[in-house]
């Protein structure tokens, strides 16, 4: 096991991003047009107040595709200095162009940002070539660390083993978020920074325990939105090698944790956490347009999920839940409301 923040020790750590990094949610108004500022700062002080280890403001969790730009550049200004170096924070600064990724990396370090995730550009990508250039450009234009950003299920774009190899001659790019879902690719990708100042973030939340056994310094995790505590204890069982009861702290976490990855009642990961916060009683909101909520039948089976866990569990007689033609009614009903008023 390497680079696993050890939570008991006065020594300075050699990352600064280890542990539970939450992909914060985005609290919504009830539209969905509108940023719930000060739902998203009183959410922000419950997590870390639930003791966790770094933050990753505009994650995919946080809506980042769905927000105008000028949205983006006020939640840097608003969350950075209410975060106040609690934590270290990095941010999502992805964009098409390079232009538009240096200019937005300096925002955000010009507001307080430790690091700077980064995805490789997408839809008509550049190729391995181009991928290079823009990630060496990013780094020689900004002073501070970046992550690279993994994740070609959802880019189109996979920065390879070989990619990494060659990206890690850039003095700041200090990590990679790997979030294709396979353990044996987060044991390469370890093996590659061997002795480098470098960590490897896993981005699969059902992978979390694994991960970490790997090698991996951190996680990136979006359902840590539900469960910080639990979260954090499982990070702290592993540092203090207590593996009996981090597997099984694991069992009561690893339901809620699978169906947002993966299930078969058409709820992705960001409605998907955004319901499951709401459900455990922080105030979410609606996820953006064309995201869609989530049905009574999921509400079940995420409801199910979150019964099993030992603190930020709820009791399942708290679900509303209506027959599913009148949850199809009220979707409907819910979409056109929205319409109406934005």
């Amino acid at each position: 096991m390497a680079r696993i923040m050890d939570t008991t020790s006065s020594q300075p750590s050699q990352l600064a991003f280890e542990g539970v990094i939450v992909a914060v949610a985005m609290p919504m108004s009830a539209t969905g047009e509108e940023i719930d500022e000060a739902a998203l700062l009183d959410h922000i002080d419950w997590l870390l107040d639930a003791g966790v280890h770094g933050l990753l403001v505009l994650s995919g969790t946080g809506e980042y595709a769905y927000l105008r730009p000028e949205e983006r550049r006020r939640v840097v200004e608003l969350c950075l200095p209410h975060i106040d170096r609690r934590v270290p924070v990095m941010v999502q600064t992805s964009e098409m162009s390079l232009t538009d990724t240096i200019e937005t990396s300096r925002h955000a370090i010009d507001h307080g940002a430790d690091a700077l995730m980064v995805l490789p550009p997408w839809l008509e990508s550049p190729f391995e070539r181009g991928v290079l250039y823009h990630y060496e450009r990013v780094a020689q234009a900004v002073a501070a660390d970046l992550v690279l950003y993994n994740t070609p299920a959802a880019s189109g774009v996979e920065i390879t083993p070989a990619m990494f190899r060659q990206l890690l001659a850039i003095d700041n790019i200090r990590y990679i978020k790997d979030s294709q879902g396979d353990l044996a690719r987060i044991q390469k990708l370890v093996a590659i920074a061997g002795d480098t100042e470098t960590g490897v973030l896993c981005g699969v939340d059902p992978l979390a325990p694994y991960a970490l056994l790997a090698g991996a310094s951190g996680m990136i995790w979006g359902c840590a939105n539900i469960m910080p505590h639990e979260c954090v204890q499982l990070v702290n069982h592993i540092a203090a090698g207590e593996l009996v009861e981090a597997l099984e702290l694991w069992k009561m976490m690893w339901p809620i944790n699978a169906f947002m990855w993966e299930n078969d009642l058409d709820v992705g990961f960001l409605p998907g956490v955004k319901t499951a916060t709401e459900m455990i009683g922080r105030q979410m909101g609606p996820v953006r347009r064309p995201q869609m909520p989530v049905t009574g039948a999921a509400r079940l089976a995420i409801e199910a999920g979150l019964s099993t866990l030992p603190i930020n569990g709820i009791d399942r007689s708290r679900l509303k839940w209506r027959p599913w033609d009148q949850e199809q009614d009220w979707l409907v009903r819910a979409t056109e409301n929205q319409e109406t008023s934005s």
